[in-house]
This record gives C-alpha cells, sequence and structure tokens, in this order.
C-alpha cells in the first residue's frame, strides 16, 4: 500500500494522519535501539518499515526472526501482522512519512565524533526525501548536529527546503528526540519513558511531538534540536561522573581497608540528597563512555575545557587497567606469575543479562591480560563466539563453566544473574570480583577488586 500523499497537506491534515495511523514509520539502523522503536510503533497501529544496511539483519526480521536477546520472534511476527517489513532498499524512504534515525555514533580512534554512519545514512536517502516528510534524528550526538550536519545535507540536495514556521509544499520537517534506550531494564515500560523533542522550527516541533505522543505516554518539547542533544549529553554525563566518583573511592577504600559497598548502601539510605551509583570494571554500552568526549570535543569550539568532565571519562577509562593490575596481585601473592597463567573471564556484555557489546570493558581486559602473556578463556551464556569488532580482534569460543579448578584465576567482570556464584567460589583455585557479585560469600578464595 502507498502512503498517503502528504506533499500538499497543512500541519493539521498531516497531524490528522497520526491520529488515524495512516502515517507510515520508517526506522533507519535496526539495533538495540532501533528495532524496539519499530515494535514500540507497530504496537500503536502504525504501519513501519525497517531500514537496516546489513541484509542479513534485513533477512531475519523477514523471516519472522530475532537477533536481539529481550526481543522474542513472536514479537517480530506480531508486528508483521500489522505491516512491518525491514528492507536493506533505502529507496523505499520515499514511502515513509516520518523518518527516525537511529544509527550509531561512536568515538574515532582518537576520541573524536564518529559521524560517518550519520554521514552515510543521509546520503543514502537525501535523493528519496519528498515534500512533507519529517525527518527525526534519535542517535546520541554533540550539539549542533542536526543544525549542522543533517539539514544542510537536505538543502544540499537541492530540491527541498526545510520546513520552520510554516508548512510549504517543496519542505521536509527537521527534530532531534534522544533515544533513552535501556538495555536489560525490564522494569520500566518503554512508552513510559518520556521523549523529548526538539525541532527545527515549530512546525517540526508540532509534527514530532504529534508522532512521538502516539507511542510514547509523555513528550517534553524544548527549544530547539541543541537543546534536546544536550540533554541526552547532560543525563549520560551525570551518570558517568557518578561513577568515576564512586570508582576512584572504591580504589581509596581499598587501600583503606574499607568496604566501598557497605558504605555505599549505608548511605543510599539517606532519604534526601543521595542517589546511589556503583563501582566496576570499566563504563560499557554505546552512551555513557562516549558522550563525555563528544561534549568535549564540542565545547573546543568555543574555547572552552570541560576539565571536570574530562577527568571523569579519564578515572572511568583506567578501570580496566586496574582490573588486570588486581588480577596480577591476586596471582603473586599465590605465587604465580601472570605471564601463563590461565585465566576464565566471567562475562563479555557490558552490562549483566544483555547481549550486548558495545564498549564493555570485558573486551579490553582480556586483550590487556593476553599482552601480559595470560592464556585468556572466557564464559557468557549471551555470546557463543566472539570475533573482532571496531576496537577489538578476539576471536574464541565460550567455555563450559567446567574444570573450574583447572583455571588459575576467574575472573567476574560481568555480573549474570544466571551464574552460580557459590559453586564458582568452592570449584575455583582463585575469584577476583571486580563486580561485588560474590557478596554474602565467605572464602580466602575471593579477591574483590
Amino acid at each position: 500500500m502507498m502512503a498517503p500523499d502528504v506533499a500538499h497537506l497543512g500541519l493539521s491534515q498531516w497531524l490528522s494522519l497520526v491520529e488515524t495511523r495512516e502515517l507510515r514509520v520508517g526506522i533507519i539502523g535496526l539495533g538495540y535501539v532501533g528495532l524496539p522503536l519499530v515494535l514500540l510503533f507497530s504496537q500503536e497501529g502504525f504501519r513501519v518499515t525497517g531500514f537496516d544496511i546489513d541484509s542479513a539483519k534485513v533477512d531475519r526480521l523477514n523471516q519472522g526472526e530475532s537477533y536481539i536477546h529481550r526481543i522474542e520472534p513472536h514479537d517480530i511476527q506480531s508486528a508483521q501482522g500489522k505491516g512491518f517489513r525491514a528492507t536493506a532498499d533505502f529507496a523505499d524512504v520515499s514511502e515513509v512519512d516520518a523518518i527516525l534515525i537511529c544509527v550509531p555514533t561512536p568515538l574515532s580512534d582518537h576520541r573524536t565524533p564518529d559521524m560517518s554512519y550519520i554521514t552515510a545514512t543521509m546520503d543514502s536517502i537525501v535523493r528519496h526525501l519528498r515534500p512533507g516528510q519529517l525527518v527525526v534524528l534519535e542517535s546520541t550526538t554533540y550539539p549542533g548536529t542536526t543544525e549542522e550536519l543533517i539539514a544542510p545535507a537536505i538543502e544540499r540536495a537541492g530540491q527541498l527546503k526545510i520546513i520552520r514556521e510554516t508548512m510549504k509544499c517543496d519542505g521536509v520537517m527537521v527534530a532531534y528526540s534522544p533515544e533513552r534506550e535501556d538495555p536489560g531494564n525490564i522494569s520500566i515500560d518503554r512508552r513510559d519513558i518520556p521523549k523529548v523533542i526538539g525541532g527545527l522550527g515549530t512546525i517540526a516541533a508540532e509534527a514530532a511531538a504529534a508522532l512521538y505522543q502516539a507511542a510514547f505516554r509523555r513528550v517534553i518539547r524544548v527549544s530547539s534540536p541543541a537543546a534536546a542533544e544536550m540533554t541526552k549529553l547532560l543525563e549520560n554525563i551525570y551518570r558517568c561522573v557518578n561513577i568515576a566518583l564512586v570508582n576512584e573511592l572504591k580504589l581509596l577504600c581499598l587501600r583503606m581497608g574499607i568496604d566501598i559497598w557497605e558504605v555505599i548502601g549505608a548511605a543510599a539510605t539517606k532519604p534526601f540528597g543521595f542517589q546511589p551509583f556503583y563501582p566496576g570494571p570499566g563504563l560499557g554500552g554505546h552512551c555513557i563512555p562516549i558522550d563525555p568526549f563528544y561534549l568535549s570535543w564540542k565545547a573546543k569550539e568555543f574555547d572552552f575545557s570541560t576539565r571536570f568532565i574530562e577527568l571523569a571519562g579519564e578515572v572511568n577509562e583506567a578501570m580496566p587497567y586496574h582490573v588486570v593490575a588486581a588480577v596480577a596481585s591476586a596471582l603473586n601473592q599465590r605465587s604465580k606469575p601472570l605471564k601463563g597463567a590461565r585465566i576464565l573471564v566471567l562475562g563479555l556484555a557490558y552490562k549483566k543479562d544483555v547481549d550486548d557489546l558495545r564498549e564493555s570493558p570485558s573486551l579490553s581486559i582480556i586483550e590487556m591480560l593476553q599482552q601480559e602473556g595470560a592464556v585468556v578463556s572466557y564464559n557468557d551464556p549471551y555470546f557463543p563466539t566472539v570475533g573482532r569488532g571496531r576496537k577489538y580482534n578476539l576471536n574464541m569460543q565460550s567455555q563450559p563453566l567446567e574444570h573450574l579448578g583447572a583455571y588459575d584465576c576467574v575472573l567476574i567482570v560481568t555480573d549474570h544473574t544466571s551464574y552460580d556464584y557459590s559453586r564458582i567460589v568452592d570449584e575455583s583455585q582463585l575469584v577476583v570480583d571486580s563486580r561485588n557479585a560474590t557478596r554474602g560469600l565467605v572464602s580466602e578464595k575471593i579477591v574483590r577488586c
């Protein structure tokens, strides 16, 4: 079925198409952000087309399969029954009315924003855009991206203008609405997470707000795309800074012989003015390890140094080195050198109970241990194998949790709830715990770091 012709409609008619669910939604990037968004809009009665450059993903989705652990095949099949299909043909962008861009925005090797996925997406879609469409960027990025990259890419194509204050028959609406996905969190319904929206002009803001209000229970409009972009960075930098604080305090508490987890638990009983954050082996996921560097990079354009934020990033980046040093020290206490030691790493995912490797500290820790001459294996129920990524090249297979006593050290990096930590401690020679997963267990085999 062809999408309704919105090219010559006014804003009120565009909004009515949202209300009647005749508006077609296109979502570019079918990963941990885009695919859940597909399901949410599909559940609300919209016909959704998903776009991805990975033809294997497209094929699996069109066969009713899922490649994300928390999304079941029946969720995909239910969406298909409501009109969902996936494609790698970006010419089909012309058939949808709202285009939501959910592509990666990693850091380059030099810690600067890598906009290649966004620019490649825009290159693929600009010649297929048509009047009356809404383009929304959801990818985490620096303030100014929507106005400095998305809008100019559309206007450079020469055929369309950006609709700002009045609905024009030769224009496209542009907005920014940051994703707020939390992989593995099943306690909050996705539609209950408020959606922040910044439109490039009042028309785009109205259109984007109406679209997202159809799928989310609350929408918060801010004055501009840049304000929405900064909102996303603030949310994640807030977490980054506070995690850096407890990571640094953990290192101090280890020297002082104080249990940082006990301290955090006691402090968390205060009913005001305190929110608990927890230390770990390093930051992972797409946003928190990356966002501080995005803002620091952009700040230099304004001759401003974000010293506080940069320091937090440095503290968190140092944590994998601390874990490796703790393993070496624990082995040394048992008259075993790190070089040649057999080590089993528990958990590759960046957080427990998710099938997400993005920026996982486990990957860095494994490579560091290998560089020191250790013989490293891993176990993770979500990753039977791990190959090569942007920043790692491991080519390993998950090992069964058998013969744990054959390893010189079992290192807990990701605290999956499926692990039987009591058994692991009983059967291992040495357990180094970077997540406090063995809390409540008492054994001379355990070294908490």
